[in-house]
This record gives C-alpha cells, sequence and structure tokens, in this order.
C-alpha cells in the first residue's frame, strides 16, 4: 500500500504487514475481531507490559479479540533488535502468543502507512512505546490509550469488553 493510499484508507483492514517471521499479512485476517495494535520495544521502562499484554490476549482472544505487536525504535533506540531478536526476546521473557509484526517505524518521514492512518484516525502521532489503538470489529479506531495506562488498566478492559459486545 503505498503513502498516499493510507489517508483515503477506510479501516485498518486496508492494509498489509509482514509479521515477525517476514509472512505477508494481510490486516483483513482479523476482520470481525477487535484489535489491539501497540507500538511495542524491547528496552523501554514500559517493556514489563509485554506480560500484561499477553494476559490481556489470553483472557479475550476466545471472544474475538487480538493483540497485535509492532515493535519500533523511534523512541531512544529501545527497539535495536532485528525481528529474529526481537522475537526470541519476546517469546523466552514473556511468552508472547499474539501475533507480532516486523519492526517499521510509527512516527516521522518513514512511518509505516497503517501508523498513518492510526494516528490521523485518533490523537496525531505516537509519541512513546506502548501507545495502544484499539479497533473495533469493523477495522476503525474507537479508542487511544497512551503508555501510562497498562495492559491491567480497568478503562483499558471495559473499552475492549465493550467493543466486543
Amino acid at each position: 500500500m503505498s503513502i498516499m493510499s493510507a489517508f483515503t484508507a477506510s479501516s485498518i483492514y486496508d492494509f498489509t504487514m509482514n509479521s515477525i517471521d517476514g509472512k505477508s499479512t494481510p490486516l483483513r485476517s482479523f476482520e470481525g475481531k477487535v484489535v489491539l495494535v501497540v507500538n511495542v520495544a524491547s528496552q523501554c521502562g514500559y517493556t514489563p507490559q509485554y506480560a500484561g499484554l499477553e494476559s490481556l490476549y489470553r483472557k479475550y482472544r476466545d471472544k474475538g479479540f487480538v493483540i497485535v505487536g509492532v515493535p519500533a525504535n523511534n523512541f531512544g533506540g529501545q527497539e535495536p533488535g532485528t525481528d529474529e531478536e526481537i522475537k526470541q526476546f519476546c517469546t523466552r521473557k514473556y511468552n508472547v502468543t499474539f501475533p507480532m509484526m516486523s519492526k517499521v517505524s510509527v512516527k516521522g518521514a518513514d512511518i509505516t502507512p497503517l501508523y498513518q492512518y492510526l494516528t490521523a484516525a485518533r490523537g496525531g502521532d505516537v509519541k512513546w512505546n506502548f501507545t495502544k489503538f484499539l479497533v473495533g470489529k469493523d477495522g476503525k479506531v474507537i479508542d487511544r490509550f497512551e503508555p501510562k495506562v497498562t495492559p491491567e488498566s480497568p478503562d483499558l478492559a471495559a473499552a475492549v469488553e465493550k467493543a466486543l459486545q
């Protein structure tokens, strides 16, 4: 998808990304699910949120919820690893089972089209790692949670539950 088409996209389903294993992943494969898109990093003060994200995913995945982790090195060089290193870290340290994408840029001149769409839809530029975009079953952004809002937050859980109804 070209940069310009990010502004004409009608939902996240219009985008395709590469998985952390390098496989083309049309986001349309998540159609009908509630999706939490999170830009992640392995060397951030918020990195322990991986544990909470995994817990949240396991709690709601059978109800139609999915988390999509999007590694990015935009903030303080806190995600310097290769996709393989990131995957090993997430698996070994946090037992992450939710889908992870290939490392991309989530802000600036080289921003990936998905993040152009997400940030245009809600709240402007991503300011730090572990910003969370909640996407409804229709593929449209319905809420945004800044990094300080943890996966255990009652506000986040309530928003997920409401979106799953």
